[in-house]
């Protein structure tokens, strides 16, 4: 289920694509992604009845997590128009070294020689993918999707308490109302949302609403009742991995030496930050 939900959060910078291809623009395709995506969720809650109402404070921190799941989203949808699918994903893939740099700046976590070796890895892989390759690596878009991994990062953490009292299917299904609301006052207030024409469009919006987001949601947090938090992470590496092969098969991008070196080095320096904290976690 992990690496289902992996291999389906990896469909999103593909969707992303085939919208801009489609003349589908940004907040139109996230609005009714967002839309139909709550709407998923909320009916599945309703199947397996578990539907419920939190309470106000849990309910104010979830809707909090929801406005901050809008943001990153955005950025990294905006970072999208600039840089390749398979690009996006790998330097996205980068939040668990902001998660990681969050808990040492607000949680007085440790940073040990051993976290700085591999955050020194993650960084000179996007360092050598933006030196590498500038026609592909757009700094502009390579900058927005390292604020949009901080936002996830910032998202994470929240989750992370929050899920102490709050079972985490309700607790992202209400911040995902939030998140709808951000995306239909923004698109009515700034005149960019319209209403998706044609099957192609249609399409578009049906397949990143369930394939990119609802299904792989559900697949995730039900994993979590199965497997530790810190096996689901490392699966989770497959999510850049699928973007990348899908975005050349199926929108013909080019796999660079650098953008493998780079996405190596990342993905080495995410899995050793996630093997520090699973041995920490057998300790304890």
């Amino acid at each position: 289920m992990a690496l289902t939900a992996a291999a389906g959060f990896g469909t999103l910078a593909i969707f992303g694509k085939f919208a801009e291809d489609a003349g589908l623009n940004t907040t139109t395709l996230l609005t009714y992604r967002f839309i139909f995506a709550t709407a998923f969720l909320w009916i599945g809650l309703v199947l397996w009845r578990r539907a419920r109402i939190l309470p106000t404070r849990e309910r104010r921190v979830a809707l909090a997590l929801g406005v901050l799941y809008a943001a990153f989203s955005g950025l990294f949808f905006w970072g999208l128009l600039f840089i390749p699918a398979g690009l996006t994903s790998i330097v996205f893939f980068t939040y668990p070294i902001h998660v990681y740099v969050l808990a040492v700046v607000l949680l007085d976590e440790s940073l040990s020689r051993y976290k700085l070796g591999a955050l020194a890895l993650a960084l000179s892989g996007v360092a050598l993918i933006v030196g590498g390759d500038p026609g592909e690596a757009d700094a502009v878009g390579i900058v927005l999707v390292l604020l949009a991994a901080l936002g996830y990062a910032g998202y994470i953490v929240g989750s992370r308490a929050a899920v102490a009292t709050t079972p985490p299917d309700i607790l992202a299904s209400t911040a995902m109302v939030a998140t709808t609301a951000v995306f239909v006052v923004f698109g009515l207030g700034s005149g960019r949302l319209a209403v998706p024409s044609g099957g192609e469009q249609w399409f578009i919006v049906i397949g990143i609403a369930i394939l990119g987001t609802a299904l792989p949601l559900f697949l995730y947090v039900t994993a979590l009742t199965r497997i530790q938090a810190s096996h689901a992470s490392v699966l989770g590496t497959g999510e850049p991995v699928v973007t990348v092969i899908l975005g050349i098969i199926l929108l013909g991008e080019s796999l660079t030496l650098v953008l493998i070196v780079g996405g190596v080095l990342i993905l080495t320096g995410v899995l050793a930050i996630q093997a520090d904290l699973e041995a920490k976690r057998k300790v304890a």
